[in-house]
């Protein structure tokens, strides 16, 4: 490897890809190489003040472009957005970008993956959600492929969730409403459990697994901070912002009526409508909802605390966090950002900025 490593980034400019980022470059330990359609986006002059951050132009769907990338990478990390390409399109670059790394030569493959959660429930349809399964499936091969591969090019998975933002976002599965001077979630989960993700520990896990590649070679990093119940969750904003807040469980007709239009589009927005094989957003989401309510999905966080020691260990961590920050630096408070007028202006997730019109 160079004295700085370089690595590319595929989806630098998303809402993991920034801490992402951030994870590698801020002690001049690596260099990043990121892949952006556009390298004069807002998002992309935020990763540029990061540090030792140049771009590549272009699409992960493009053969030239990847092989370009990962000519010059030493490592490579690979997060596809999949609400963009729809499952087929995002298995199949993920394979050829898996593929040409090998044949470039890079030395350590890290791919942001998610829960095969068709899988771990079993095969039953009702689980199945493509965003996760399409990433679950890929993440298999990879370290399948690397029982013959891993001594020419060490690979590992990064498997996340739903990030905690998410909760406080607007445009997400699980955005809250204010109802009557009451913070309120209302989405299908009954007593199940969100394992969520917070953001600024990505870059932390990421991080880890590129410079312990001996031991991260094969290894599957699944993580999140907790299993959040959602009336838990409302009573930990209770606790720490002093307003209400309330979890409403809602049944899936209910969910989706306000969002009709939507849910009866592809879950991808640039997948084929008329592909048998596109997934709807609501039968997709139903799968989504399905899986956290039955608890299907689990983590190691004994392992997880080994990792990351001074990792967020719950949502109510995270929010205080949250409030201490807006406190030193004079931003919104938590309650402040519920409000109607300042939610709509906090896209968390780069589909939602891009309301859902991103190229391919």
């Amino acid at each position: 490897m160079t004295s700085v490593p370089r690595i590319f980034v595929i989806g630098a400019t998303g809402a993991q890809g920034l801490p992402v980022v951030r994870g590698l470059v801020a002690d001049g330990r690596y260099s990043v190489v990121a892949l952006t359609r556009d390298a004069r986006s807002a998002r992309a002059r935020t990763l540029a003040a990061m540090g030792d951050v140049s771009f590549l132009e272009g699409s992960f769907a493009d053969e030239a472009v990847l092989r370009e990338g990962l000519r010059a990478a030493d490592g490579v990390f690979v997060n596809i957005d999949g609400f963009n390409a729809g499952e087929k399109t995002e298995m199949y670059w993920a394979i050829r970008c898996y593929e040409t790394a090998v044949e470039e030569g890079v030395k350590f493959f890290v791919y942001g993956n998610l829960d095969y959660t068709l899988k771990k429930a079993g095969y039953r349809s009702t689980f199945r959600t493509g965003h996760y399964d399409g990433k679950g499936r890929i993440g298999e091969w990879i370290l399948d492929q690397n029982r013959s591969n891993g001594d020419r090019m060490g690979a590992a998975l990064f498997t996340t969730g739903p990030y905690i933002e998410m909760a406080f976002s607007s445009q997400t599965p699980m955005t809250p409403r204010i109802e009557d001077g009451v913070l309120t979630w209302r989405v299908p989960l009954g007593a199940g459990a969100v394992v969520h993700v917070a953001l600024e520990d990505c870059g932390h896990y990421v991080r880890w697994l590129f410079d312990n590649q001996d031991r991260a070679n094969g290894m599957d990093l699944e993580v999140a901070i907790e299993h959040v119940r959602y009336a838990d969750l409302a009573a930990a904003f209770e606790r720490v912002t002093g307003h209400p807040a309330r979890f409403v469980d809602t049944d899936l007709d209910s969910y989706f009526a306000p969002i009709q239009t939507i849910a009866s589009m592809p879950a991808g927005y640039n997948a084929d409508p008329n592909d048998k094989a596109t997934m709807s957003f609501r039968d997709n989401f139903t799968g989504f909802w399905n899986q956290w309510k039955h608890d299907i999905i689990q983590r190691n966080y004994a392992l997880l605390d080994e990792i990351h020691p001074h990792r967020i260990r719950s949502a109510e961590e995270w929010m205080r966090r949250e409030e201490q920050r807006a406190k030193e630096t004079g931003g919104l408070t938590l309650w402040e950002r519920m409000q109607p007028e300042n939610l709509s202006k906090r896209p968390i997730l780069k589909l939602s900025e891009d309301q859902r019109r991103g190229a391919l």
